[in-house]
């Protein structure tokens, strides 16, 4: 071979290999773009991810802190809505003895709605009507701490500063059988009982109506507000009518005293011929002396609230009338209504929750006398 041939050769083989290269960068370069670009699109994909979990934590963090919030507002009121029952004190005062038989009554009400709820009640009473010795066991229930406070309030004068330092105190009250004229702006939740006013004023239209011509309010507590309206109830309703009426005081404590001076009232007027007495105590000396007088045909007997005597007297046509406030729910009520607010912050939209007045009278009396021997009426 010529040199010129070999020359050829060598130049030919140069050029494939130059070739060759050429074509084996170009797939090296195919090859490192396509793993660029996985990697490229895997970063990005891992990008997008961290994106979309930084979103689900945020909308996740903003979950916890809703649920934060609502768990703050519940355990704010937790105290009230998960109280147990069995933890519930509740302490009832009231001005009238458990001796008296309207108020064994009212405290046979609680005794059976302690019970029924399941709670522990207290009832305190002074041992004669002494709104100093009240205001004092008010004052001691409220340095106890209840759960709850059942109050009558016969003068708010004198037990008013007592309630409110309760009330101040984060102590729920609720008032029975008198105040229902100053239970709101004494900030208690709601009254149990009747309006006296309006209870004594139903009782002097109906005794108007039986014809009387003089009205003698027979008031066993002069200085308990509640009686006091009752008595002015009934000389408006007669007054309507062109009826006189005056008052006369009697000593509860003293019922043969309170016989005497009602026969005393008859002898200096014997005008009189109908009479509202305010209670049994009241009732139970008048009775009396209309029997001992020989006046039970002439004089017209009426008399608020309930007793075996007073429905007895009813049944056998010596009354005309009890005005009846359900004494026993006057009881049972207020602690049936604290145990739910302590349980479930249950209020009553009224501020008196009514419980009178009713009226027996002769043709519901043997009724009401059998319900009576349960000591519940």
């Amino acid at each position: 071979m010529s040199t010129k041939k070999v020359a050829l050769v060598v130049m030919l083989g140069l050029l494939l290999a130059l070739l060759a290269a050429c074509g084996g960068t170009e797939v090296v370069e195919r090859v490192e773009t396509v793993e660029v670009e996985k990697v490229v699109t895997v970063e990005v994909e891992k990008e997008v991810e961290k994106e979309v979990e930084k979103v689900v934590t945020v909308e996740v963090e903003k979950e916890v802190e809703v649920e934060k919030i609502v768990t703050v507002e519940v355990e704010a009121a937790a105290p009230a809505q998960q109280a147990s029952r069995k933890d519930i004190r509740i302490v009832v005062v009231t001005h009238g003895q458990a001796s008296d038989p309207f108020w064994s009554v009212v405290q046979n009400g609680v005794a059976q709605a302690a019970q029924d709820m399941g709670v522990t009640v207290e009832y305190q009473a002074p041992p004669t009507f002494d709104m100093v010795t009240m205001a004092q066991l008010i004052d001691a229930a409220v340095a106890s701490e209840p759960d709850g406070l059942a109050v009558s309030i016969p003068d708010a004068d004198a037990l008013g500063d007592a309630i409110r330092a309760a009330v101040e105190a984060g102590i729920p009250v609720i008032s029975l059988n008198s105040g229902s004229d100053v239970a709101e702006e004494l900030g208690i939740l709601v009254h149990v009982g009747q309006t006296e006013y309006e209870a004594g004023y139903g009782g002097g239209k109906r005794m108007a109506a039986e014809g009387i011509t003089f009205g003698l309010c027979v008031n066993q507590e002069i200085g308990n507000v509640a009686l006091d309206l009752r008595c002015e109830g009934f000389g408006d309703a007669l007054a309507e009518d062109g009826i006189d009426s005056e008052v006369l005081a009697v000593d509860l404590a003293d019922p043969v005293d309170a016989q005497q001076r009602v026969v005393a009232a008859l002898t200096a007027n014997p005008d009189i011929d109908g009479i509202l007495t305010l209670g049994p105590t009241g009732a139970t000396p008048t009775l009396a002396a209309l029997q001992e007088e020989g006046l039970l045909e002439s004089i017209k007997f009426a008399t608020f609230d309930l007793s075996p005597e007073v429905l007895e007297a009813i049944r056998d046509g010596q009354m005309l009338f009890a005005i009846d406030q359900q004494q026993y729910i006057q009881g049972y009520l207020p602690v049936v209504l604290l145990t739910l607010y302590n349980t479930n912050l249950n209020t009553i939209a009224n501020n008196v929750l009514m419980t009178g007045p009713g009226f027996v009278t002769q043709d519901t009396a043997a009724q009401v006398i059998e319900l009576s021997k349960a000591g519940t009426r």
